[in-house]
């Protein structure tokens, strides 16, 4: 008899390629979409995204003839994901709700399904390489480093790594693509989802302001000098390039003195003031933070590490650094000083070789 295995199944074409992947390999699989948001909805159809994504996963289903199930989990991830999210960033941090999303909700409740439906396996069209070492189980960047998601999977253990696959880790997109198109799936070409995990792609400003009520603090250069107001600072990010939008208005006085490019260098949520300064200004680029929430993904390393890589945000350059331990915080030190170190973001430690370690959560 097959091994089972259960795969998320997206509505989307690295989903659906992993099901046909995995077929070949030999496994039955059952495809479970996983329905966890439906508040927003498409303006052109008039229906919420899951709607659309359902259709889609139902179509690649047939297409593959394999069971199908659709698992709500609707309040779990209100609860465990939205609702701290919208407190994360009210409290002035900028949070990491798909890493969230990966290590609550969307594995182990795959997991525990696939154990109702007597499935050995989980499975996900996730852009990620699983080794194995010494008997441990690690994640690796895959073969399209442009792809790259172990970024949103540095929270995953050990027993949920041990039962999960990830098919599509030795391919490119192209190749997936390629893959889709030439066994006639309908979703060959249709367009990845760049948005927050089962929200879709949304205006992050907008989604805020629907929980989140407008403060109006001051803007201040590095100097000092006010130069502007804005609308909340749980609105910014740190490293975000100042555009023209309603949440922030800055004086025609500065933005003609400053002729480059200017960006958010602080938060200060006691006061509920923002710092920005022009491109290249030292007060933009941070050498040392600590990170809290740390979660390896085997058995914790000695300390110091040296020469270990470590990763601010989704697809972001891999900085070399070291890392020390100072009780439940972590001391990373990079070897050169880079912008946009925000609290709340993930920082996610690899290796040389690109094997994922495991991270936590920016503090200070």
């Amino acid at each position: 008899m097959n091994e089972k295995v259960l795969l998320g199944l997206s509505g989307g074409v690295d989903s659906a390629v992993a099901g046909l992947l995995l077929k070949r390999q030999g496994y039955e699989v059952i495809g479970a979409f996983m329905r966890c948001f439906s508040e927003e909805k498409n303006k052109l159809t008039g229906e919420c995204p899951w709607i659309e994504d359902k259709k889609e996963a139902q179509k690649i289903a047939t297409k593959l003839k394999i069971k199908f199930i659709e698992l709500n989990y609707e309040k779990e991830y209100t609860d465990e994901i939205i609702k701290p999210m919208f407190k994360s960033y009210s409290e002035g941090k900028t949070p990491n709700p798909d890493a969230e999303c990966n290590a609550i909700i969307k594995f182990p409740f795959l997991r525990k399904e696939a154990k109702k439906l007597g499935c050995k396996y989980i499975a996900t069209g996730h852009y990620a390489k699983k080794i194995e070492k010494n008997g441990k189980f690690y994640l690796k960047i895959p073969r399209d480093k442009l792809k790259d998601q172990t970024y949103f999977l540095y929270g995953l253990s050990q027993e949920i790594l041990k039962f999960s696959l990830f098919p599509t880790g030795d391919y490119t997109k192209s190749e997936i693509r390629k893959i889709a198109k030439e066994n006639n799936f309908p979703n060959w070409n249709r367009k990845g989802t760049k948005g927050l995990c089962f929200v879709g792609n949304i205006n992050m400003k907008q989604f805020l302001k629907q929980k989140l009520k407008n403060k109006i603090g001051k803007i201040i250069s590095p100097e000092g000098e006010m130069v502007g107001t804005h609308q909340g600072i749980q609105f910014f990010t740190i490293g975000e390039r100042i555009g023209e939008n309603e949440q922030i208005t800055i004086t025609h006085k500065y933005r003609n003195k400053i002729k480059s490019k200017i960006y958010i260098a602080e938060k200060n949520k006691l006061n509920n003031t923002l710092t920005i300064a022009p491109e290249n200004h030292l007060i933009l680029f941070k050498k040392y933070f600590t990170i809290k929430k740390i979660n390896w993904i085997s058995d914790v390393p000695k300390f110091p590490l040296k020469y270990i890589k470590v990763r601010i945000r989704h697809l972001g350059q891999l900085i070399s650094a070291n890392v020390t331990k100072k009780d439940n915080f972590l001391i990373i030190t990079l070897k050169k000083q880079i912008q946009g170190i925000a609290e709340g973001q993930s920082a996610v430690i690899y290796t040389k070789q690109g094997i994922m370690l495991g991270g936590g959560e920016i503090f200070d």
